[in-house]
């Protein structure tokens, strides 16, 4: 005969007290483990939403990042004249070659200086790499001394504003305008136009990275077989939103390996602190043990209730602590743990993936926390029982 589930609400509801601190103990372990998964799905989402799937990055074999990269012109006039390359109404080819230099600038939050990436691009950037939208001001007019700054550096860096400049090598830039990128990482650069930058830079006729759309996205580990096929060339062909997700290096690994690390410190202790709940629970109701094993309920039964009550704490403190969490989702940080050394900002996403494993190892800790004081309940001998209370 099993024990209702009604009987293990209303010990809840008494003994409030008692089991304040074991859920508050799992509430706490829950929000840590939630708040840094969530930094590190904000991470490698921005980056997994950075460019089309229907591109094609081509950058300098062995190199780490667009800034360690270089695409001869020669290189670039062979490639962008493939058939598998697609083109606009007029046959040009949809391709965008681009420059890629860091530059410091000062973060509005302690003065301190950031590596912000300066992009320097061809018109026909905006419509090879998509999703990008002035969305105050205008574009840069190329030729001139403009330049385009991403929105999620209006509220990091000082002087984003329209209007305001952008020093770089002795030469001021006026900022004409703020994009957005449907939340990837160009919101965290700045763009200026290629010929304007490329006397500048004095780099030659070549380019950091190319970039090129393609008829069909399956077509480019084909490409990447023929460019490497070609002796002269030292490139390689990779998706755009693969290339960018790569550039994530090992710090979307160390953020979740960080989380599961704390989770477990904190869910050791989690643990025996339901653990020792659970001990004076049974403590405390030692003589209801003995009256229930009197009219006939089994051990098993009682054991099973136990656990219930063990799992029912744990799982009101797992949805405690995902509240906890959830007012961080949306919070904007940035990192310059990246393999191009600049920043890139990004918000804490808390995905309902995210609140399941929550859920998930909040219970798991109230299994294992009141397992041994379930069956030291269970074990009880009848007479024990009533003579102990």
């Amino acid at each position: 005969m099993a024990l209702p589930l009604s009987y293990n609400v209303r010990n809840v509801r008494v003994r409030w007290q008692v089991t304040l601190l074991a859920v508050g103990g799992i509430a706490l372990v829950v929000a840590v483990f939630a708040v840094l998964m969530s930094m590190s799905e904000g991470f490698k989402a921005a980056l997994r939403s950075t460019g089309r799937t229907d591109n094609a990055m081509i950058v300098q074999r062995g190199s780490a990042s667009e800034l360690t990269s270089a695409v001869p012109l020669d290189d670039r006039n062979k490639i962008i004249v493939d058939e598998r390359i697609a083109r606009d109404s007029q046959g040009r080819a949809l391709a965008s070659w681009e420059w890629v230099v860091v530059i410091g600038l000062n973060r509005l939050s302690d003065g301190m200086p950031a590596n912000i990436t300066l992009r320097a691009v061809t018109p026909r950037a905006f419509e090879v790499r998509g999703g990008i939208h002035v969305v105050e001001g205008r574009s840069f007019t190329p030729g001139l001394d403009e330049v385009i700054v991403g929105k999620k550096l209006v509220q990091r860096i000082e002087g984003m504003e329209v209007g305001g400049r952008v020093q770089y090598q002795q030469k001021s830039f006026d900022i004409v305008g703020i994009f957005e990128s449907q939340g990837g990482a160009f919101e965290s650069e700045i763009w200026g136009d290629f010929d304007t930058f490329g006397a500048i830079f004095q780099r030659g006729a070549g380019s950091n990275s190319l970039v090129v759309r393609m008829k069909d996205p399956a077509a480019i580990p084909e490409l990447d077989r023929w460019i490497r096929d070609q002796p002269q060339m030292q490139l390689q062909a990779l998706g755009e939103r693969e290339y960018y997700e790569e550039q994530a290096g090992s710090l979307a690994m160390i953020l979740r390996s960080l989380a599961t690390f704390v989770a477990f410190v904190m869910g050791v202790g989690a643990v025996f602190g339901a653990m020792n709940t659970m001990y004076a629970i049974v403590a405390a109701r030692t003589r209801e043990i003995g009256t229930l094993r009197a009219l006939g309920f089994s051990r098993r039964s009682i054991l099973i209730s136990f656990l219930i009550e063990s799992v029912l704490l744990s799982f009101v403190g797992g949805v405690i602590g995902c509240l906890l969490a959830f007012p961080m989702n949306g919070f904007s940080t940035a990192t310059g743990q990246t393999q191009s050394f600049s920043e890139i900002a990004f918000s804490f996403r808390i995905t309902p993936e995210i609140i399941a494993i929550g859920l998930v190892f909040a219970v798991v800790m109230g299994i294992i926390g009141g397992l041994l004081p379930a069956l030291r309940g269970a074990r009880l001998p009848i007479t024990t029982a009533l003579r102990e209370a």
